[in-house]
């Protein structure tokens, strides 16, 4: 027997002496395979010596195409007859008892498909690919049985039996050689964690080895950062439980001696660079504790500054001089003109549904470019601006010739479609519930599309926009705007409103940073149901007026990051005219300026300061003009709670402001939650003041107008749930005016798709 086949020789001993010649192959047996496609793989053809060697041979070729289970060769005479029984074909293929894993995934890992040969190697090789799916899922316990069931015609059905069982979890993290930090400290610093009952939400409590490898980065990080450059990980081993139960992992750290800096300096062979400004960027500083991260941080401001001189392929490396009997590490970084490198190619992966172009317009650099890493960065902040992906990676690899450089694009696509619910509560019992559905990507293509609908007991609003970020495929935004809303103001000023309307946008930019954003828009506004207790401001205004309005916004952009800035400024400026056609003409200001600057790692500050000026051009600025502020503006106060009021009528009606200026300072900082849970915590401070209303006080008397000023304090809870977004906002009033209303709570929720 051989390779599972078998070699059968019916001649006489004398005719094997002398050396039999084959004059027939024969084959038999074979149902879809022609015959001929057998003989060409066997050695072994008509008119040739037969030896075994060459039927082993010829045996170990069929075997290896795959296609058979089982093969003989026997001799009958000068007859060699090659028997075969074909491997079947796959009918279909099923998962069975899968629930942790979707059976999409599972079929990407099996190579078995519908209307391919069975063979048993594939599918032991198949059970391995899912099985390893499974571990690094944390499920050590799964098992897959695969079942054959047979069908006429050489067929089978292929069935995977899955028994996923239950997550392995990790019962306990230890750490040994660890001295300066404690176990719970360094425990904070890796992905992994401890199984908890409150992380049923989060996979960081299953074990991974890729996360396991992670972990020992983030460590050496950890003790690079806090000056322990000698550090290493000694071991990093993770024992399963003789249940089969929960990992125990251990790390084993050598923690080495603290060190500090010495001397620091900067060399640069480029002429045109300063070298007062280039020692200006240096973060370390001679005696203080060693951090490897100030100094990757300093050779990117020092690459960005020499980019920015136009040294596109400058080059930084650190010189470190070790001296160790001091414990002092010296530092020169040598600024160098590197070899000039072109981009050969740049490849786009993970984009099953956005299109190329969507995210190479995003791309600062073109193929055939010089290569520039301040253009590189700047391309993945533009990509991760989308907010298309969950990730983007962009990486550099070797080209076709050494002055060649590839760029790949990695990005994971994420829901862009949202279903968003909101809701509010005041201390005047004023609830306020919304819904939206937008779609941020639009056919892959980038479009942006969203319609709302608002239904509540104080208002309704319907509106439809459409926006194409890249209009006729050049950096030119152009929109349309359609809306309709009606709006309960009885509370707040005793009145009823409806606007309906349409509208146009264009936009470009003006710099790198900065865009220019004009608009049209044609409405229809109307104020009903005015309560006859009303204020005699609210009766006047009571009718129809028509309004034809242009205007622009001027938006500047200097953060570090588009999506969570911890660092860095925007500024936006809008001003709209009305009076071209329409019944009311004037002109509307309003600026918003925020600030982030970080602290530390863990707290972050931010500024907001923004306000408004309304300038008429006609008698007075009609009431649904004005400003009415409160609620999310300045928090603590209800909507409409702050500003101008009538204090004569029964309702004490708000009555809006011409002007306003409200200024916000937060501090965001850890809140001794896991992290897992991601509940982030903030406290805040809201001020301002707004007023300067335009009413004739001869025929408005009880309208009272002091342009005081206005402060809360509170706490901010925000947690990106599973289910969407969720806020709760807690707001004391310390300067209010005594007709002011005021809520405590404010709360948002919202959900994804």
């Amino acid at each position: 027997m051989v390779c599972a086949g078998s070699i059968g020789v019916a001649t006489h001993a004398e005719a094997a002496e002398d050396q039999l010649v084959v004059t027939e192959v024969e084959v038999s047996g074979n149902q879809r395979i022609e015959a001929e496609t057998v003989r060409s793989y066997t050695l072994i053809k008509p008119g040739a010596i037969y030896s075994p060697e060459l039927a082993d041979q010829s045996l170990k070729q069929l075997f290896g195409t795959g296609l058979f289970a089982d093969i003989t060769m026997r001799l009958e005479g000068t007859k060699l007859i090659v028997s075969v029984v074909e491997n079947p074909i796959i009918n279909r293929v099923a998962f069975e008892g899968n629930s942790a894993i979707k059976e999409e995934d599972l079929q990407k890992e099996v190579q078995l498909q519908p209307r391919v040969i069975y063979t048993r190697a594939k599918v032991q090789s198949d059970v391995t690919r899912m099985i390893e799916l499974y571990r690094r899922g944390g499920r050590f316990s799964a098992t897959i049985e695969p079942k054959v069931i047979q069908l006429p015609q050489n067929r089978v059905d292929l069935v995977y039996e899955i028994n996923e069982g239950p997550k392995t979890k990790i019962a306990s993290i230890n750490f040994i050689g660890n001295k300066e930090f404690s176990d719970g400290a360094l425990r904070e610093v890796i992905s992994t964690s401890e199984s908890a009952w409150w992380k049923f939400l989060s996979s960081s409590d299953s074990y991974d080895p890729d996360r396991l490898t992670y972990d020992r980065e983030l460590l050496r990080r950890y003790y690079l950062q806090r000056g322990y450059a000698d550090f290493r990980v000694v071991s990093a081993v993770a024992d399963l439980s003789r249940d089969d139960a929960a990992f125990h992992i251990t790390f084993t750290v050598d923690e080495g001696e603290i060190y500090h800096f010495g001397d620091i300096a900067v060399a640069s062979d480029l002429d045109k660079l300063n070298q007062e400004e280039l020692e200006a960027l240096l973060l370390p500083v001679t005696g203080e504790v060693y951090d490897a991260g100030l100094i990757d941080k300093t050779i990117d401001q020092l690459t960005y500054a020499a980019g920015t001189q136009g040294y596109a392929f400058a080059e930084v490396r650190p010189r470190v001089k070790r001296r160790q009997d001091e414990r002092v590490i010296d530092l020169t970084f040598q600024i160098a003109e590197g070899p000039r490198v072109y981009v050969e190619r740049i490849d786009i992966t993970g984009n099953s549904r956005t299109l190329d172009k969507v995210i190479r317009r995003q791309m600062r650099m073109s193929e055939g470019d010089a290569f520039n890493k301040v253009l590189l960065d700047k391309s993945e902040k533009n990509i991760r601006a989308l907010q298309y992906f969950s990730k983007v990676e962009i990486t550099q690899n070797p080209g076709s010739a050494p002055d060649k450089t590839i760029i790949g694009v990695d990005v994971q696509e994420q829901s862009t479609g949202s279903l968003s619910l909101s809701a509010g509560f005041s201390t005047l019992d004023n609830a306020v519930a919304g819904i939206q559905l937008s779609e941020r990507n639009f056919l892959g293509r980038g479009l942006q599309l969203s319609t709302s609908l608002s239904i509540s007991a104080c208002r309704q609003l319907i509106e439809f926009h459409y926006t194409d970020p890249y209009f006729l495929d050049r950096d030119l935004v152009g929109g349309i705007d359609i809306f309709g809303s009606e709006t309960d103001y009885q509370d707040e000023s005793s009145f009823n409103s409806r606007s309906q309307g349409f509208g146009f946008r264009f936009g470009f930019p003006l710099s790198e940073k900065s865009r220019l954003m004009t608009r049209y828009q044609f409405r229809f506004d109307e104020i009903f149901d005015v309560d006859s207790t009303a204020s005699l401001a609210v009766q006047a205004a009571e009718g129809q007026e028509y309004r034809s309005i242009i205007g622009y916004d001027f938006y500047y952009d200097n953060r570090n990051d588009p999506v969570e800035p911890t660092g860095g400024w925007d500024f936006l400026f809008s001003q709209n005219f009305a009076g071209l056609g329409g019944t009311v003409r004037f002109i509307s200001n309003e600026v918003l300026a925020r600030y982030y600057f970080p602290l530390s790692d863990d707290f972050l500050t931010s500024w907001r300061l923004d306000g408004g000026y309304i300038q008429k051009l006609d008698d007075e600025i009609p009431l649904n003009d004005h400003f009415f502020k409160g609620g999310n503006t300045i928090r603590g106060f209800a909507r409409g709670g702050v500003g101008p009021r009538d204090v004569s009528s029964t309702n004490k009606d708000a009555v809006g402001a011409l002007a306003y200026i409200f200024g916000t300072a937060e501090l965001s900082f850890p809140n001794g939650l896991p992290e897992a849970l991601g509940i982030k915590t903030s406290v805040f401070a809201d001020g301002g003041y707004i007023g300067l209303s335009d009413y004739d006080r001869t025929l408005y008397p009880g309208i009272v107008d002091d342009f005081a000023p206005r402060a809360s304090v509170g706490l901010s809870l925000y947690w990106q749930s599973p289910f969407g977004p969720i806020r709760l906002d807690f707001a004391q009033v310390l300067l209010d005016e005594p007709y002011d209303e005021t809520e405590a709570f404010r709360f948002s929720a919202g959900t994804s798709f």
